[in-house]
């Protein structure tokens, strides 16, 4: 029984450090752990009284929720491979009846006190290997620390890219350019730089994806609202006479779908068109 939960154990743990692995430093995945639990935060919160209320607090308490699963699996995990070797594996201080800190309970304690690096010291390793093995799980303690600081340094800078983005895009919504305006060198600039702004937020979503969880807010500042509006301006530029309109406009437009099939492989799975899927996005961030 010994080696099974050992095993037990080490598979606990080696999901883990998996799910850290895509969720954070792999460029195109999303940790399976993760993902089940920002899922299903979203969801509940879409079918809460006062959604928008809820979904604002989706991502961050998503985030939270993850880490905590993160954290305590750990300490499960090593528990388990503790567990069959207490207490002959283990060294007690003075005080301390060994047969009666032989408990799961106690591995647990154990579990908890070396991944976050307290080492109290009262209840340590013994055999040789368990020696080895009690540094290793405070070394993966100080990497779910650096793993949270480097997930929040890097889905609030995409969030706010996102969002300024969103607010672009308001601000031409509310000067209503003309086609006449569209149709010159300026126009193809705003174009060009829409598509740039749109070509960040696709890598965004795919480097970041647990950044689709968090609610933007406000009309202006949310993309799911007026990303429909760069599509109305590629199709009004498309057939301008100036030719660097007609590029830029054809540039944004496939930046628009790359979005678009980003959004629909990764989280809405509409199959439809960009103006379906975006009709989608803005149905999921609490639209009409």
């Amino acid at each position: 029984m010994g080696w099974l939960l050992n095993l037990l154990g080490a598979v606990l743990v080696l999901s883990v450090l998996r799910d850290v692995f895509n969720t954070l430093w792999h460029p195109t995945r999303h940790g399976g752990l993760s993902r089940l639990v920002m899922v299903g935060l979203w969801r509940l919160s879409a079918v809460l009284p006062g959604r928008r209320h809820a979904s604002g607090l989706t991502g961050p308490l998503a985030m939270v929720a993850v880490v905590a699963v993160w954290a305590l699996t750990v300490v499960l995990g090593w528990a388990l491979v503790y567990a069959p070797h207490m207490p002959d594996g283990f060294t007690y201080t003075a005080g301390l009846e060994p047969a009666d800190h032989a408990r799961f309970l106690d591995a647990l304690y154990v579990s908890l006190v070396t991944v976050s690096t307290l080492g109290l010291g009262d209840i340590a390793p013994g055999d040789g290997w368990l020696r080895i093995l009690a540094p290793v799980e405070g070394l993966v303690g100080f990497v779910l620390l650096s793993a949270t600081v480097s997930w929040t340094l890097g889905i609030y800078p995409a969030l706010a890219r996102r969002r300024a983005l969103a607010l672009r895009l308001s601000h031409l919504a509310r000067t209503h350019p003309t086609t006449e305006q569209l149709d010159a060198d300026a126009g193809a600039a705003i174009l060009d730089g829409l598509a740039a702004g749109i070509s960040v937020i696709s890598v965004d979503f795919m480097q970041y994806a647990e950044s689709y969880y968090f609610h933007d807010g406000d009309d202006r500042t949310s993309l799911a609202r007026t990303i429909t509006y760069a599509e109305d301006l590629a199709d009004r530029a498309a057939a301008a006479r100036h030719p660097d309109v007609r590029l830029a406009a054809a540039v944004l437009r496939a930046a628009l779908e790359d979005l678009a099939l980003i959004l629909d492989q990764r989280f809405l799975h509409t199959r439809g068109t960009s103006r379906q899927v975006f009709a989608a996005f803005a149905r999921d961030h609490g639209g009409d």
